[in-house]
């Protein structure tokens, strides 16, 4: 071995001991003729000493930044006043009497452990950044997590089993990455975004509990939380239900957050979707602070503004949402109002009314709209206080609850509501089965997912037997009991619009298995890097994965997407147009 310990390792138990270390020059610095190195490993820092009379110091000399090091001495004392508190080493140092420099270093672009380096930057030269030691104990945490995965579920009898990357493209929701066949021209595979028919086909096959770390793939627009490849905690099981599901859940990421002593209760707080949509405007709210959006559509049915009443009267298709920010007033002056509402047009709002609770009564330039009966009425249910200010969101239902959602969650952090050492979890449950966008019908979650009541002659109001699991208003994953009966996936094919020549063409062989004797079976799956992401309190999914992509789904370190040459195009089968 080049080295007998790790730099953070040694303590005050090792004075007087011979020590070999390895790592890189943290930092050089020379004091009137000592050369001091904090030398550098995945464990920490510690201080190596090379005064004149060492033979080391004319090498210890020419030392720099981020050159790879070996050195051999002896552990002693710091002199008093000398130690460092901030250092888990600092109150040793090492006497070094012989070095060797491995390897040398161009000046580095970057320095290790910046926090304030450009994105581009920092994943150009990923692998400075990931040399920190913040970089290490991240994925030291994701490395322990995966064996916390393990270990949950080989103790709950599931089996890992490797799903296909190359596989067929089906209509999921997002856009496939497709690679096209060298062997059949003109065909193409697709990189997953979930295992999930696999996953039930492994049921059909009678593997019973089956879990997978798996890379899954979409070509979507992306944020703060969103990669192009990223690896989700993906889970299936037979012969259960939704609470059975529930339950492997919690105690997963029960266990998970063990690791950082953090005690999740469990089982978890379950709530509606419409509850959730109603109430906070997300099916993914934050619990972390109250203040619910309250419906208030009853008493605007005569108000005096033609277009209030007649939102107010088709409780059908609109809300009129109340939000009250308790001793709100004094925050908000005429330019914060004029802030709050330029952000909620931005998500489809035409306006942002509001009342200010004042001694002399309310205030604000909703109150001539409201009638004379109905105010105080509205201000006994909002139960508003001197000092409060409330503001009004009305319209249609899906853009009102989404403004309002998003306003209750800006004023919150502006308020510093948010109490960031707090983790509220939670279950969203009984989801829509589907939805109407441009007056075409589409799974919410996904055409598998078993619906409560198929036969519905609503389809907007059929729900489905899924859920999704939310902590702190993120969506850390979520799953659904799955559709095993060959006659109902037909059906909710047809109402999807999916023809049967399609859907067998995209989904045959899953249609062929459920005339197997497929059993009843659901499951869930869990973004991981969004969870090792809140764990680690990072500020992006990025930071959480070895190499990330950028937010236009580049990667600045190999340069990827790139061109390719004309042979591998002609291989493929493929001629590019060129593009104007």
């Amino acid at each position: 071995m080049l080295r007998t310990h790790l730099c953070a390792q040694l303590n005050e138990n090792h004075i007087g001991e011979n020590v070999e270390l390895a790592g890189w020059c943290n930092t050089y610095r020379d004091h009137g003729g000592v050369v001091f190195i904090d030398l550098r490993d995945k464990s920490g820092l510690i201080q190596l000493v090379c005064d004149p009379t060492s033979p080391a110091y004319n090498l210890a000399s020419s030392v720099r930044d981020e050159y790879v090091l070996i050195a051999k001495g002896v552990v002693r004392a710091r002199g008093e006043g000398l130690q460092n508190p901030k250092l888990k080493t600092g109150k040793i140092e090492i006497v070094v009497n012989e070095l060797i420099i491995e390897n040398q270093s161009k000046t580095p672009p970057i320095s290790i452990g910046d926090e304030n380096i450009g994105e581009d930057l920092k994943l150009k030269y990923r692998y400075l950044d990931l040399r920190s030691k913040k970089s290490f104990d991240t994925f030291k945490t994701r490395s322990d997590i995966y064996k916390i995965i393990r270990d949950t579920f080989h103790a709950l009898d599931f089996i890992e089993v490797e799903t296909p990357i190359l596989t067929k493209a089906t209509p999921e929701g997002a856009r496939d990455y497709l690679i096209p066949s060298r062997v059949h021209d003109g065909e193409f595979f697709a990189l997953p975004q979930s295992p999930q028919i696999f996953k039930q086909l492994l049921m059909v096959s009678g593997f019973d509990r089956y879990f997978q770390i798996a890379k899954c793939f979409r070509d979507e627009d992306l944020r703060a939380d969103r990669q192009p490849e990223f690896s989700q905690i993906d889970v299936e099981m037979s012969f259960c239900n939704q609470e059975d599901v529930m339950q492997v859940a919690e105690q997963l990421i029960k266990n998970i957050f063990a690791s950082k002593n953090i005690d999740v209760k469990i089982p978890f707080r379950r709530m509606d979707y419409m509850e959730a949509m109603e109430k906070y405007g997300s099916d993914k709210p934050d619990l972390r602070f109250d203040m619910p959006l309250i419906e208030i559509s009853d008493l605007m049915q005569d108000s005096s503004n033609e277009i209030f009443k007649n939102i107010a009267l088709d409780t059908k298709k609109n809300r009129f949402k109340a939000l009250v920010v308790k001793n709100g007033d004094n925050f908000f002056s005429r330019k914060t109002l004029s802030e709050a509402e330029e952000f909620v047009r931005k998500f489809g709002a035409q306006g942002l009314a509001y009342l200010q609770i004042k001694e002399e009564g309310p205030k604000g330039p909703l109150t001539k709209f409201i009638s004379e009966k109905n105010l105080p009425l509205i201000l006994e249910r909002l139960n508003t206080q001197v000092g409060d200010i409330v503001f009004f969101g009305a319209g249609a239902k899906q853009v009102v609850w989404d403004y309002m959602g998003r306003l209750r969650l800006k004023i919150a952090q502006d308020l510093n509501l948010i109490q960031s050492n707090i983790y509220e979890f939670l279950w969203v449950v009984d989801f829509p089965m589907f939805e109407k966008n441009d007056g075409k019908i589409s799974a919410l979650h996904h055409p598998f997912t078993m619906p409560k009541d198929i036969d519905n002659p609503d389809i907007e109001s059929i729900k489905s037997i899924a859920y999704d699991v939310v902590l702190n208003g993120v969506e850390l994953g979520g799953g659904s009991i799955r559709i095993h009966k060959q006659e109902t996936q037909a059906k909710v094919f047809e109402l999807l619009g999916i023809t049967k020549e399609e859907a067998n063409d995209k989904f045959g062989f899953l249609l062929e298995a459920l005339r197997f004797g497929a059993p009843p079976h659901g499951g869930f799956a869990i973004g991981l890097d969004r969870l090792i992401m809140l764990l680690t309190q990072a500020n992006s999914i990025r930071d959480v994965i070895a190499f990330p992509k950028t937010q236009k789904a580049t990667c600045p370190l190999t340069s990827a997407p790139s061109s390719v040459n004309e042979e591998q195009l002609r291989e493929l089968h493929i001629r590019l147009r060129n593009i104007k």
